[in-house]
């Protein structure tokens, strides 16, 4: 499932839910990060890939159905 959070610099994550912990903090996977262009256009995603979002930079978290799920695990 994706998770679509909003930071409090403007970024937006979106990836798939791994874990928190008790801090607030979240590990997403196959993350990408969405960027506001200075006319306000989302500018293309940049590849992060593993991330840890510090929870006290977190403004909302939301399930992202807009794109299609990521599949973090390799089949074999």
């Amino acid at each position: 499932m994706n998770f679509r959070i909003e930071m409090t610099d403007g970024r937006v994550l979106i990836g798939v839910f791994l874990c928190t912990d008790r801090d607030a903090n979240v590990i997403l996977g196959a993350c990408s990060e969405y960027l506001k262009s200075s006319e306000g256009e989302t500018e293309e995603p940049r590849v992060l890939g593993l991330v840890m979002v510090p929870g006290r930079h977190i403004v909302s978290i939301q399930i992202d159905d807009t794109t299609p799920p990521q599949k973090y695990y390799y089949d074999e």
